[in-house]
């Protein structure tokens, strides 16, 4: 393998910048960060922090999935959040995501998001 491969899915809202969705380096995959935008239209979907989240982790689900893994295979976790007031919610949701065996995680309440969302997920997955 290449010292580093690109990763690319149109399941997954394409890349806003000069960036790619994910990058295999070795056995590990390194997302970018997604944010809840619907991949067929490119708009951020409609709702509250509850349904940001859910869509932010269907797109990391989406480029897991174009490398070949699931999120089973994520060993970290790091979520941006506008306000951390929003905490218990966003971790209801992600607690559908990663119901057992949860992988490390970092949250960071931010000034601003891309797009204004709410909440942004990056993920390093590993290769079984």
């Amino acid at each position: 393998m290449p010292s580093k491969t690109i990763v690319s899915t149109t399941s997954a809202p394409a890349a806003i910048g000069p960036y790619s969705q994910a990058v295999w380096a070795g056995d590990l995959l390194f997302t970018s960060g997604q944010i809840p935008l619907d991949p067929s239209t490119g708009q951020v979907v409609a709702g509250d922090v509850l349904d940001q989240t859910r869509q932010s982790l269907k797109n990391v689900q989406a480029v897991l999935e174009a490398a070949g893994l699931t999120l089973s295979d994520v060993v970290k976790a790091t979520v941006f959040i506008k306000d951390m007031n929003d905490f218990p919610r966003i971790n209801e949701v992600y607690a559908t995501f990663f119901p057992t065996d949860c992988p490390a995680r970092s949250c960071v309440e931010v000034a601003r998001l891309p797009k204004d969302v709410l909440v942004e997920v990056e993920v390093v997955a590993k290769k079984p």
